[in-house]
């Protein structure tokens, strides 16, 4: 017998090998295995078997697999193909991405000597002065301790205490070091739910779904605070009734710990997280347990939704319109949300997209009847939407003539007013750093990365600029323009470290703790903050996005935007979209206990459609308007997309390249749609210059969009007679949910 095994690498070949006949019976399509390819030891992943070759050179034995038990069943592996299929993907590389090489079942965690001290009596010399020290010190502890913990009492305290076990006198065992995951989740938060009758009748329908067992996609509507989680944890609790599991998709690891903390408190140790904060004992041992079947749900990022669970019943995505979903790098570039609904459908499970504020495609397929809709349109518990401030930045630099200010006055009254009241605050913007810029003033030249074409960041707290692109450190502050030579130069721009300065100067009796990407540095560090705010030992809670949704703080009263328009004038067909669901999302933090709540949203542009609308809370009228442009412009949801990116170190060549790409898609056939090629608005990152072209399929003419998938895989997949000239790299993203 032979297998086909294929590799994580960009070719889509597969390689024959013989199976061993120690191996006959466990070898599979789907199973990963050891092999050796060309002069490496790597793993593969079998992909057929045969019972002949037509390889005539010599075939080499599989070697051993990764796995002592199977990981893969035949959903996953149908999935596996789907996703190498429809995102233009080896499946080799497919294969990885649902089954990361560094994790197996035959992990095994470290291990820790730990000793005890034994009834035995025995007369030690005076003179063992080391030995008499930790055997005194065990008899005290009358239980077993880590031998590392004995450090301050000898200087190797392993050899001591095997000398104390040869006499009897102690009892060494060895113990697996099982990750602390603790510190990833919130204490579990209990509590007593009376539902209302909306979600009572959501629970009535996701349930019922889940007992046809048959696949039915949700999409689940819910205003801000109006209960979605308890939701989802009725839904869930039905599913481990019915011996079945659950997949939670979240899209912000910020998110993990307070949802976890409640699923928690209602299944306990049943709840397994997933997301890259774990340390990679934890990922190890996690996925283990997954696969031995310990866990019955999982809650995480996007990779989640690969989880090895037997017999699948729900699948949650919260947030479901988060771009964070999206896999940019590296391939496949899939939609996590996308990836559940097909997952959905290979195990007749129910799925359920959540959010306030729905994806305009999602929002899309309930108007044409593809999800079933299901609205929550009150606040549970009776609370009250919050009121909204709108302060327009241009007229209050003008009553002020203070300009460039970070606070307008009404905000930081309300600020105070809740420090007194003891209340809390949530502090929104969408830019790390302290200064987004350092401009020359007499040139205008600006300090930009030598890597990118974008600005570098100052960053106060050690005192450097970054590229936030590729990470570019530049330590030593310039003192004269590159341009000009002039020594005027001036930061630019406001970050959340020169906001937090600031509060700090307005509130110095105030506790306030800043959330980005610069401070959460680990998920224990984001639960830690999160937990402080929960028990209020926080007063202001500033941070960027990953604080703007889904997290619920009863005694948080007032929410700032402290820049409304932050991201509005990218030119990205999704801009307006994404930034009037960021202020929707973090409006909706502030005012979900007893206490009423208040919203101040600071905007230069207070008569944009996005903003008016965004702070009037009416989502109905923005989405009419907005799909509106969408049809008329032929962009998603009314087509399907497919961006093909050509990137190089040498500019002509990516020219030249794309040029020659563009010609071959010159002949379109009905209903599509060529932009391009272009440049694009990041013209240079990481070194590589990039350029795009856009082919948008409508959906009347393509309802599956299988006519520009067959049509651009044509093209591009000839390998005889479609070669891209010079050392340059096309990237294929299906579905893109960015253009920049």
């Amino acid at each position: 017998m032979f297998a086909d095994v294929s590799f994580p690498i960009s070719s889509y070949q597969s390689f024959s090998y013989e199976i061993p006949e120690s191996l006959l019976e466990k070898v599979k399509v789907g199973v990963r295995v050891n092999v050796t390819l060309g002069r490496r030891k790597v793993q593969g992943i079998v992909v057929d078997l045969k019972k002949t070759s037509g390889f005539k050179g010599r075939i080499r034995p599989i070697e051993s697999l990764v796995d002592d038990q199977p990981v893969l069943d035949r959903h996953l592996w149908k999935l596996i193909n789907w996703l190498a299929d429809y995102y233009n993907t080896p499946v080799g590389i497919a294969a990885k991405t649902t089954l990361p090489a560094n994790l197996s079942t035959r992990y095994k965690p470290q291990t820790q000597m730990l000793v005890k001290s034994t009834d035995e009596k025995s007369e030690l010399p005076k003179n063992a002065k080391a030995q008499l020290s930790i055997l005194n010190y065990l008899k005290a502890m009358d239980d077993f301790v880590t031998i590392q913990s004995l450090n301050d009492l000898a200087s190797n305290p392993t050899e001591v205490c095997k000398k104390l076990s040869e006499k009897n006198l102690v009892e060494i065992k060895h113990e697996p070091i099982i990750p602390d995951l603790t510190g990833f989740s919130f204490k579990p938060m209990h509590k007593k739910i009376r539902f209302t009758d909306y979600q009572n009748s959501a629970i009535d329908k996701i349930c019922n779904s889940m007992d046809k067992n048959e696949f039915k996609p949700f999409l689940l509507h819910g205003v801000t605070g109006s209960g979605k989680t308890e939701i989802y944890i009725e839904a869930a609790r039905h599913a481990i009734n019915q011996g079945k599991t659950v997949i939670m998709l979240l899209p912000e690891i910020a998110l993990t710990p307070q949802i976890a903390g409640r699923f928690r408190s209602v299944f306990g140790d049943k709840v397994a997280m997933w997301h890259s904060k774990l340390t990679q004992s934890a990922r190890a041992w996690t996925w283990k347990r997954i696969c031995a079947g310990d866990f019955q749900v999982v809650i995480g990022a996007r990779s989640a939704v690969f989880s090895p669970l037997k017999n699948l019943g729900l699948i949650v995505v919260d947030e479901e319109q988060e771009s964070s979903y999206k896999q940019e790098s590296p391939a496949p570039r899939y939609h996590a949300r996308d990836v559940s609904l097909m997952r959905g459908k290979t195990q007749k499970a129910t799925v359920v997209l959540a959010s306030a504020t729905p994806s305009l495609e999602s929002y899309y397929n309930y108007i044409h009847g593809k999800f079933e809709y299901i609205h929550l349109p009150e606040r549970f518990g009776g609370a009250k939407y919050p009121h909204v401030h709108v302060v327009d930045m241009m007229k209050e630099s003008e009553e002020t003539d203070v300009y460039g200010a970070i606070f307008s006055r009404i905000l930081l009254e309300k600020i105070s007013d809740r420090i007194e009241k003891n209340e809390q605050v949530i502090l929104l913007h969408n830019r790390r750093g302290f200064a987004p810029v350092l401009r020359c003033t007499d040139c205008g030249e600006v300090e930009t990365c030598p890597h990118c074409q974008v600005a570098l960041t100052y960053h106060k707290s050690g005192e450097f600029l970054q590229c936030h692109f590729c990470n570019h450190m530049q330590k030593q502050l310039p003192t004269q323009c590159k341009g000009c030579q002039s020594f005027s130069l001036q930061l630019a721009g406001i970050g959340t470290q020169k906001v937090e300065e600031e509060l700090t100067n307005q509130f110095p009796e105030a506790t306030i703790e800043r959330l980005d990407v610069d401070t959460a540095r680990s998920g224990k560090n984001i639960t830690e903050v999160l937990q402080k705010f929960s028990d209020g030992e926080i007063n202001i809670l500033l941070g960027t996005q990953m604080i703007a949704k889904g997290l619920d703080f009863a005694n948080a009263t007032l929410v700032g935007i402290i820049n409304g328009d932050t991201g509005l004038h990218l030119p990205d067909f999704r801009a307006g979209e994404r930034v009037f669901q960021l202020i929707y999302q973090a409006a909706g933090r502030s005012g979900r206990g007893r206490i009423p709540g208040e919203v101040v949203v600071q905007t230069y542009s207070p008569e944009n459609a996005v903003i008016k609308y965004a702070t009037q809370l009416d989502l109905k009228k923005y989405y009419n308007i907005c799909l509106d442009e969408r049809q008329a412009l032929d962009y998603p949801p009314f087509s399907w997309m497919v961006r093909l990116e050509i990137s190089g170190e040498n500019r002509k060549a990516v020219e030249k390249a794309s040029r020659i790409l563009g010609n071959k898609f010159k002949q379109l056939p009905k209903g599509m749609i060529l932009l391009g090629p272009a440049f694009c608005y990041r013209e240079r990152l990481r070194n590589q210059f990039r350029m795009q072209i856009v082919i948008k399929s409508k959906k009347g003419m393509d309802p599956n969009g299988s006519k520009l998938h067959q049509y651009f895989k044509r093209i591009i997949n000839q390998k005889d007679t479609f070669k891209l000239p010079g050392n340059v790299r096309l990237i294929v993203d299906v579905n893109p949910v960015s253009l920049l």
